[in-house]
Parts: C-alpha cells; sequence; structure tokens
C-alpha cells in the first residue's frame, strides 16, 4: 500500500469516526443532559488517550512555558467548540451542521494570512469568498431555516480556528497524542462541572452503550486524523476530510430521518467545491517551489 493510499484511507476512517461519534452523541442527547454526556464520553477519551501516551512515551517530553500557554489555549478552544457544537448539534440537523463545518478549511486558510502572515493569492481569496457564500446559502440569513442555532455552528467553527492556530507554533517534537490528552481532559472536567449546574440522570443500559460508543469512535477519530498527517501528501490527503459530509447526510438520514433540503445541498457543493480549489492550488503552489 502506498504512503497517499495509507493517508487517504485514515482520513476517510478519521471522518467517519468523528461523524458515527456525532450520531451517538446527537442521539443520547435526547434523552440524558448534554454536559452529564460529555463528562461520561470524556473519562472514556481520557482513559484512552492515557494509555496510548504511556504506550508511546509521550510523557518523557516537558512543554515550555510557552508551549504549556499554547497548549492551554487549544484546550479552552476545544472546550468552547465542543460545547457550541453539541448544543447546535442537538437541535439542528446533522448534514446541516456537517455543511457549516465544510467552511474550516477555508477559514483556516483565510486566518493563517491573517494571524501568521501567509501569502494569499487572489486565487484562494476569491476560493474562500465562494465558500464563504456557500455558507451564507447554507444558513440562510432572514429565512426561516436560520436560527440562534445556526449562529452556535459558526461559533464552534471560529472556535476549531483558533483551536488549530493555537498548535501552530509548538515544537515539532512535542507528541500529538500529549496535546490531544490535555484537550480531551479540559472538555471533560468542563463536563463534570457543568453536571453540578445541569443535573444528573441515571443513565439506562442503552445510554450507556451509546455513549460508549461515542468515547470509542472520538478515540479512533484522533489517531486516525493523526495518522492521516504523517502519511503521503497533505495536498491529496487533505481534501477527504470532505467526505465527512456524505457520512452525516447518510447516517442522518437512517437514524433520524433528516434529508437537507435542496440549498443546503448547493450550498455545501459550493463550500466543498471551494475547498478542494484552495488545496489544489497550495499543492500546485509546494510543487513550484521545489
Amino acid at each position: 500500500m502506498s504512503e497517499n493510499l495509507r493517508g487517504i484511507l485514515m482520513m476517510c476512517a478519521s471522518m467517519a469516526a468523528f461523524t458515527i461519534n456525532d450520531t451517538f452523541m446527537k442521539s443520547v442527547t435526547q434523552t440524558l443532559p448534554l454536559f452529564q454526556t460529555i463528562g461520561l464520553r470524556g473519562l472514556i477519551a481520557v482513559v484512552g488517550l492515557l494509555i496510548l501516551c504511556l504506550a508511546t512515551g509521550a510523557f518523557k517530553f516537558r512543554p515550555n512555558r510557552r508551549d504549556g500557554w499554547l497548549i492551554l489555549v487549544r484546550s479552552l478552544a476545544d472546550v468552547a467548540a465542543t460545547i457550541l457544537f453539541l448544543e447546535a448539534l442537538l437541535r439542528m440537523p446533522l448534514a446541516n451542521l456537517s455543511a457549516i463545518l465544510q467552511a474550516l478549511p477555508l477559514l483556516i486558510t483565510l486566518a493563517a494570512a491573517l494571524v501568521y502572515g501567509d501569502r494569499i493569492g487572489w486565487r484562494r481569496m476569491t476560493a474562500i469568498l465562494v465558500g464563504l457564500i456557500g455558507v451564507l446559502i447554507i444558513i440562510r440569513p432572514g429565512t426561516e431555516g436560520f436560527d440562534r442555532w445556526s449562529l452556535l455552528g459558526l461559533a464552534s467553527v471560529a472556535c476549531v480556528v483558533v483551536r488549530d492556530l493555537s498548535v501552530r507554533p509548538l515544537q515539532g517534537q512535542i507528541p500529538s497524542t500529549l496535546v490531544a490528552l490535555g484537550a480531551a481532559v479540559a472538555v471533560t472536567l468542563m463536563g463534570w462541572i457543568g453536571v453540578t449546574f445541569q443535573g444528573w440522570n441515571t443513565p439506562t443500559d442503552w445510554e450507556l452503550t451509546r455513549v460508549l460508543g461515542a468515547g470509542l469512535f472520538l478515540i479512533v477519530g484522533y489517531l486516525t486524523s493523526v495518522a492521516a498527517m504523517r502519511h503521503g501528501d497533505i495536498g491529496l490527503v487533505a481534501p477527504f476530510r470532505y467526505t465527512s459530509l456524505l457520512w452525516a447526510i447518510v447516517l442522518g438520514l437512517v437514524v433520524f430521518g433528516d434529508l437537507p433540503d435542496v440549498w443546503t445541498l448547493i450550498g455545501a457543493a459550493i463550500v466543498v467545491a471551494a475547498g478542494l480549489f484552495t488545496l489544489w492550488r497550495e499543492r500546485a503552489l509546494r510543487q513550484r517551489k521545489a
């Protein structure tokens, strides 16, 4: 198996795992309090990542003060993104929220230019603007389909942008598993703190099974997403991130009976096309420099 094919398969597996985790969470939060569900799922994720860190010797690395602050910023952004995303997911169709998330690669590219001075040519800037138009088509401000839950979805995207950009200055030798563990611990603590305000419901066996499924698929998503970035050409592997939308449409229909309307599909297609063009353009520029 070639490195590129291995990376593509890992990316597809990652997107499937994260979307299945979202499906479990959307299902179980219909009956269990949100923060309780986050706390229970977090315990599973933390235990899994702890085992992985111990197995790989990740705790041998000690981040300096600067990197420690960056990891803290990433963890806090992850906490905010989790709350906002799950609050929106609880009340929005899975495919609609997933369609909004497809704007992430475009917004990260734009934010990297603003924060770190990455150069963006007029072609990529045009693609970013076209992608944002696609997002507006999905949420449709001023129509009945636009509500505060759509805004929460957009806010979660903004938090993910902060989360992803905050790790860019980290030293290369810091293990990804250690960074992921920091975020998982922060999100889990947030969940249990929220339980003190939101209350606790004794979960049934079926609810616990779904929480367990969410936690296990979250771990699989973490592991395969890291593996995807370490195999093959990123410019070739990254576009397969958009397969999450296909999973969201299928699972949303099969599990919840939700089918996105035509405008959502059109907007999602525009966002994905703009993102693919941006990734292709970045790859072409890298090859030209090489």
